[in-house]
């Protein structure tokens, strides 16, 4: 039995030598079959056998024969970089042809050359031929496992992060086809040239996107037909939008971590990485699914920046519209049609900060990241809630003041556009992404009954907020009542004091008239009227006349003396009442 063992054992290790010679005859004749394609120009056939040495390389990867793969791989990688040297550089004579790449706007030429049917059908014939190449050249790089992206320039890297997305490879037509802008790229924007200056992103970024608007027709007119033609489902304007903007990831990753210390160069950085991405989605049609420049700004410390500025020059703006000669006036108080909420200057600029804020952050590509600037703005709120309760109280020894009134006006303001946003699309979505990721900075303190509402979209994340502006605007509309109420008492004085019981009676409606005690009293409930009418926003006014009105009652029916009340001068007071 050992010896029958031993002798099976013998067979197994024979049955595996052949099976490895064999193999190795196999790479030495696919090997030999590819140069002699070459020689002949059968390019098909030679790009077939590399094909079949890709998928031969990763049937071998799971076994253990280390050196065969080595001498696999360094086969399949010397061939492989012969066909795609002698394409590419057919490919580019045939693009030179045509002009490409386009710099500047192109012209449409009025006499076609001669051989443009001729030209035209080698671009295809290349085209195709590189995208039968790519099979072998994604199966080679992933066992590798590195990018099948083609070098497009023996410089440098512009840093050493990691690739910036998942997404897949480009395809081999289109790497090509971006080398002569890539190496333009790096001529103008990297080392000392001029041109690379950290304070003008907006020449690189301007650069590729009319790089972008020069080549869509083009690409969509002469390219694209032959990708269809050829069955693969491959955009080339977006294939082309995509190489380049790695170009542009690439230098924007490089270039924010050395302006983190300069205020003014990172905000000018990011408002034209914004001015970018939106022009690259609406002008370009960039699909959302595919990453822009915007996540590069997601980063910790660019993310941490980025807020601490926003708030930083936030911070400054309340400060500077606060203290403007013009902040407690209305810029429409002369055109009633867009005064009807009469909102002083201060709050108006205020409001639109936060708007421009909104703007800002609202193209992010992380709901986090956005909640953190919703975060910014509410506390942005709240701090100028407190200003205006401490210039209110400034003003409170002259609740009827145009200034207390203005405040009062701004109050209501904030508090009308807050509650308009509680029920805006993108901060009710916010208000989900909030609940779903529990985000604790923004829904600290929130109870459980609470949240529900929030996840029920019945409550709003500016509750919190509106429940505080609204108990200032009630505190203030108090304290203005009070301050008429104290006034239209003084003028009442001569009223109160009249000795009805002593005066002859009036039963007859029709000699009776107002006293002239009352007068004084009655004609400051109107020039009050009047004045809230002109200084406060209608819904103020309205809750203004109404509050008045009840004062007025409980101070005519309970302050005045009872003898009014008793008959035959009951039926003048209530006469009087109504006068007034």
């Amino acid at each position: 039995m050992d010896s029958l063992g031993q002798m099976l054992g013998q067979v197994d290790t024979i049955e595996r030598h052949v099976k490895y010679l064999r193999c190795l005859q196999h790479i030495e004749e696919l090997s030999a079959a590819v140069q002699q394609c070459l020689m002949t120009s059968s390019v098909w056939e030679a790009i077939g056998a590399v094909d079949t040495m890709a998928a031969l390389h990763a049937g071998l990867k799971p076994s253990g024969c280390s050196h065969l793969q080595h001498f696999l791989r360094e086969t399949l990688l010397f061939w492989h970089k012969i066909i795609k040297d002698r394409l590419a550089s057919d490919f580019e004579k045939a693009l030179t042809l045509l002009h490409w790449p386009f710099i500047s706007p192109p012209v449409q030429s009025l006499t076609p050359t001669a051989n443009a049917q001729e030209l035209h059908s080698q671009l295809e014939l290349l085209v195709t031929q590189l995208l039968a190449l790519q099979t072998s050249d994604d199966l080679i790089y992933q066992s590798l496992g590195v990018s099948s992206t083609l070098p497009l320039s023996p410089a440098p890297p512009l840093s050493s992060t990691p690739p910036l997305s998942s997404a897949p490879p480009l395809c081999l037509p289109i790497q090509i086809m971006l080398l002569p802008l890539v190496k333009r790229f790096r001529y103008h924007f990297t080392g000392n040239r001029q041109t690379n200056s950290l304070s003008k992103p907006e020449w690189y970024l301007t650069q590729v996107l009319m790089w972008i608007k020069n080549s869509t027709a083009f690409m969509e007119e002469k390219i694209q037909p032959i990708l269809d033609r050829a069955g693969v489902t491959i955009n080339a304007r977006v294939e082309l939008c995509r190489g380049l903007l790695s170009l542009v990831q690439e230098k924007v990753a490089s270039d924010a971590s050395r302006l983190l210390y300069d205020d003014a160069l990172f905000c000018h950085l990011v408002e034209e990485l914004l001015q970018f991405e939106k022009e690259l989605r609406s002008s370009h049609s960039y699909p959302a699914v595919l990453p822009g420049v915007l996540h590069l700004l997601l980063e910790d410390a660019t993310l941490q920046k980025w807020l601490t500025v926003e708030k930083k020059m936030a911070v400054e703006k309340v400060d500077a519209m606060l203290s403007a000669e013009g902040a407690w006036s209305s810029q429409y108080k002369d055109i009633s049609d867009m005064d009807e909420l009469k909102a002083p200057d201060c709050a108006e600029t205020f409001m639109t900060l936060l708007q421009v804020i909104t703007d800002r952050y609202r193209a992010l590509p992380s709901p986090s990241a956005q909640l953190k600037f919703l975060e910014l703005q509410r506390e942005l709120m709240d701090d100028f809630r407190i200003r205006l309760t401490q210039v209110m109280k400034e003003e409170s020894r002259c609740p009827l003041g145009a200034r207390y009134c203005a405040i009062l006006n701004a109050v209501n303001y904030i508090s009308t556009i807050l509650g308009d946003w509680g029920d805006n699309v993108f901060f009710l979505q916010l208000q989900q992404a909030a609940v779903s990721l529990g985000e604790e900075v923004v829904l600290r303190g929130v109870g459980v009954m609470e949240m529900g509402r929030l996840a029920s979209l019945e409550g709003s994340l500016f509750e919190g907020l509106l429940a505080l502006l609204d108990r200032l605007k009630g505190d203030m509309l108090g304290r203005l009542l009070d301050g008429i109420m104290r006034e239209i008492g003084e003028k009442a004085k001569p009223y109160c004091q009249d000795r009805w019981l002593s005066l002859p009676s009036q039963c007859d409606q029709s000699t009776m008239s107002l006293s002239s005690s009352a007068c004084p009293m009655l004609l400051c409930v109107r020039d009050r009227l009047l004045n809230l009418h002109q200084v406060l926003s209608l819904p103020l006014f309205q809750l203004a006349w109404q509050g008045l009105a009840e004062k007025l009652d409980n101070f005519l029916y309970q302050d005045v003396r009872d003898d009014r009340l008793r008959p035959p001068h009951s039926f003048c007071f209530l006469f009087q009442r109504t006068c007034y």
